[in-house]
């Protein structure tokens, strides 16, 4: 018979001897801690998979005579995580945390919680008992005896869990009868309550049995009492010595044994055919043995438990494993037989409410679409955004959607007023008073959408050729030269969003210098270019100073020695130009010195511009890999989860078109060939500085000044020959 939730529930009220021995059930408590690591777990490692999790109860003896200890789940109860794998530590001897094995079914939706066979699952589990009873497993490792079900949904979206308990208990056919129930204090002598109480603090206080719930008690006629394992059983029992059949109890009511003590019977009057037992609630008062809280009390059991096709085989007693007793063991929930729901978001800690939300779709991507997606290499990447505008803020919005937290963002401008419509990273109270530096205002912005970015504001200009720096302001520009080369030299990617052309060829270089990932978008009226630039010409800083420039440049060419491959570079913002950058707004009407741009054009590129990085950072070559085109038949080409990798992508929004095309390195570039990255190398920021001012002298390093030279005398030439043949003509 089935005691049920609380005093009020169904108390044994009967104390007369002779009345049906009732049980109180087990308790659950679970801590948030569980439910944040099987959030994680669902999403990191089980995905839509619904298959059985084995986890790991704890209970212990009642410490209180008015509080029961319940079954506690925590967040070590269930398995660990594959980062945590090697890290993961058993607790031994703990003596607060009696560990009982369970297994959860955590649905995928509501409707399949709702769907679940309960009485099915809640039979297996006592099978699984019944199985552990008579294989002889219980009584080597008698913790089986109180294994647990739990059943869940686990509603991530919302951080609403809806669960219910079953602790399976073999029901026993006929009731056992309870004969006498005392505190162990008045059933016992006092020379046998003391022997009994220290061999209980001795099982207690040891590493090796602290944690084994069960046992029997041996207390011989000299009053000494001595606790062994339940394997131990078949070789006392010609002892002529008192035995006490013990468990931890976690109840603290004065007339009840608490809910392990079913299956004990179970074990007892099926495996040794015994039809009596006196039976020991061990409990404890500030951790040691309290036998005035204890009970002792002597229950009757029927051999043949009411199975009708064994009526006729009293001696097997339990034996045939084919015929399972039924099973109890559904927690109630306010008396009643229904699940519990809890909902942590209202608990939770909004910065870490707001990472799970942000990472959640990201994670579902991986169940199906996406496995491969590795979301620990674009959290750990460092991207760094040159440009603080329209293009900037979006670009900054979507690496954080992709679950990238680091981010810099360069900018020397004030927000206007014309600005918050098209750039979404500000508001009217970024324009007042002047304007706050954009890339101060940035960062605040995405720190509100986004508590948990690691984000900075640099306010700082560009050097660019083509303006030239006054001699009283060289050592300040210069500053901002080496600051630039520390930022790309701290982060991973570099995006190059900037208005001009010429507020780019410095940050190229020190990409190709560096071998950075370097992405630029740039914007027309309604065309936009969004490309990534090649590796850098040279593996590593080599001392080149020793060496004929040109004679090594000519010979390297447009390759890349990268790992010692000598492969043809990707072509970066600067390889189809045959002139040096210039001052671009110079004598410029406002339309033309301002990016006037269809408002749609932007976030088109800033989306391709990140998803170009996330390709690379996924793409086994990276920075060095080959661009690729849709049906392509490279058999050099990887196919990829995440799709074909180009190197540039042009679209126009006036004809509702976009095209995927390449461009190699040239050997000519202003920015990334090998003559400018090793006369970089050998004078540093005197060369950026003489570049800035000179901007002819980028043209005659790289040979631009020779080409033009060259085809302007075969563009005469033509012209020549072709007044020529009009002559000869007439």
């Amino acid at each position: 018979m089935e005691l049920v939730n609380g005093i009020s529930q169904g108390i044994m009220t009967e104390k007369e001897s002779g009345s049906v021995l009732q049980f109180a059930p087990f308790q659950s408590a679970v801590d948030e801690g569980f439910w944040h690591r099987l959030s994680s777990l669902k999403l990191n490692k089980f995905g839509i998979d619904e298959s059985p999790i084995p986890i790991t109860g704890f209970y212990s003896p009642c410490t209180n005579s008015r509080v029961s200890n319940h079954l506690s789940l925590i967040a070590e109860s269930l398995p660990p995580e594959p980062s945590e794998q090697s890290s993961v530590t058993t607790n031994v001897g703990n003596r607060n945390r009696c560990s009982v094995p369970g297994i959860l079914y955590n649905t995928n939706t509501f409707e399949g919680f709702h769907a679940l066979n309960k009485q099915g699952l809640l039979k297996a589990e006592a099978q699984k008992v019944w199985d552990d009873i008579h294989s002889g497993k219980a009584e080597e490792d008698c913790a089986v005896l109180s294994r647990f079900l739990l059943i869940s949904f686990a509603d991530i979206k919302k951080w609403s869990f809806h669960y219910w308990f079953a602790f399976p208990a073999l029901v026993l056919d006929p009731p056992a009868t309870l004969v006498d129930l005392r505190p162990a204090s008045q059933w016992l002598s006092l020379d046998e309550a003391e022997s009994l109480s220290a061999a209980c603090n001795e099982w207690r206080s040891s590493s090796v049995t602290t944690d084994v719930p069960f046992f029997f008690v041996s207390i011989a006629s000299n009053s000494h009492a001595t606790i062994k394992h339940l394997k131990e059983w078949p070789s006392c029992q010609q002892d002529g010595n008192k035995f006490l059949f013990g468990f931890y109890d976690p109840c603290h009511l004065p007339t009840n044994p608490s809910w392990p003590l079913r299956n004990f019977l179970a074990l007892i009057g099926s495996r040794w055919n015994l039809e009596k037992v006196c039976f020991f609630c061990y409990r404890e008062n500030r951790g040691f043995a309290d036998l005035s809280l204890s009970l002792i009390g002597e229950a009757l059991l029927s051999v043949s438990q009411g199975f009708p096709e064994h009526k006729n085989h009293i001696c097997s007693g339990w034996k045939d494993t084919h015929l399972v007793p039924n099973a109890v063991g559904w927690e109630f929930n306010r008396g009643k037989k229904v699940p519990r729901c809890i909902s942590l978001a209202q608990s939770m800690d909004p910065k870490r409410l707001a990472i799970s939300a942000a990472d959640l779709n990201l994670k579902l991507m991986r169940w199906r679409a996406l496995p491969s997606l590795n979301l620990n290499i674009l959290s750990a990447t460092k991207c760094l955004l040159l440009g603080a505008g329209t293009l900037g803020c979006q670009v900054a919005r979507l690496l954080m959607a992709w679950g990238v937290r680091k981010i810099t963002l360069l900018d020397s401008g004030k927000v206007a007023m014309s600005n918050p419509p098209r750039q979404s990273l500000y508001t009217l109270e970024d324009c007042l008073n002047g304007g706050e530096f954009k890339a101060i205002a940035a960062v605040k912005s995405l720190e509100r959408i986004f508590p948990a970015v690691e984000a900075e504001g640099v306010v700082m200009g560009i050097p660019m050729p083509g303006h030239p720096v006054p001699s009283q302001e060289e050592d300040s520009v210069l500053q901002d030269c080496r600051r630039l080369q520390v930022l790309i030299d701290s982060h991973d990617a570099i995006f190059l969003l900037t208005d001009t052309r010429e507020s780019r060829w410095l940050p190229t270089l020190l990409c190709a210098n560096s071998n950075k990932i370097a992405i630029t978008a740039a914007l027309g009226f309604d065309s936009f270019l969004v490309m990534r630039h090649g590796s850098g010409p040279i593996s590593t800083v080599t001392d080149f100073e020793a060496q004929d420039m040109r004679t090594l440049a000519a010979k390297m060419g447009n390759f890349s020695l990268i790992d010692g491959d000598k492969e043809q570079r990707l072509g970066c913002y600067f390889c189809n130009d045959v002139v040096a950058p210039i001052d671009s707004t110079a004598n410029r009407t406002l339309d033309q010195q301002c990016t006037v741009t269809r408002p749609g054009l932007a976030p088109i590129a800033s989306a391709l511009a990140v998803e170009l990085l996330v390709g690379i950072l996924h793409h086994p070559h990276r920075i060095c890999a080959k661009a690729e085109f849709a049906n392509s038949t490279d058999s050099g080409s990887i196919e990829q989860p995440l799709g074909i990798l180009p190197h540039q992508v042009r679209g126009s929004l006036s004809q509702f078109s976009q095209m995927t095309l390449v461009g190699h390195a040239s050997n000519s570039c202003t920015a990334c060939c090998t003559a400018v990255v090793l006369e970089y190398r050998k004078r540093g920021m005197d060369f950026v500085l003489q570049a800035i001012n000179h901007p002819t002298y980028l043209e005659d390093l790289t040979g631009l000044t020779e080409l033009m030279k060259s085809a302007s005398s075969f563009q005469l030439d033509w012209d020549n020959e072709m007044d020529d043949d009009d002559c000869i003509e007439i």
